[in-house]
């Protein structure tokens, strides 16, 4: 098994950069959960969790927008959609956040192992540039 290879400043950046996003989603996960949980509760407490999930998504689609993660602020952006709008069924908006959770968490995890494993040549081609 070969050692593992020392990671340049960009990569640890942009590792620490993903990791961010990571916790965001996981709070995201436990707000969705919280309103799954709550789903017979008044309708003011539910509207204070979905502005909650809505707030943090819409800024986590800001600041992914700036960081070149393909598809991921397009997710954050649709699903802060659906967690702000009203008029749907409770069961179809966490059904759809949890879904759109599962997907962003598996864009991450993708992202992260991308800047992991990106090769040292690569990254001598950019200090040489």
């Amino acid at each position: 098994m070969a050692p593992p290879q020392k990671q340049s400043a960009s990569q640890i950046r942009r590792i620490e950069e993903l990791q961010q996003y990571v916790r965001t989603v996981d709070k995201v996960k436990k707000l969705v959960a919280e309103l799954e949980s709550n789903r017979a509760a008044k309708a003011s407490i539910i509207n204070n969790i979905c502005g909650n999930i809505a707030r943090e998504l819409s800024h986590m689609r800001q600041r992914a927008l700036t960081a070149n993660l393909g598809t991921l602020p397009d997710v954050a952006g649709n699903l802060a959609v659906v967690a702000g709008r009203g008029g749907t069924g409770l069961n179809m908006k966490i059904r759809a956040l949890a879904d759109g959770m599962n997907s962003m968490v598996m864009q991450l995890e993708q992202a992260l192992r991308a800047a992991r494993e990106m090769p040292a040549e690569k990254n001598e081609e950019k200090d040489q540039s």
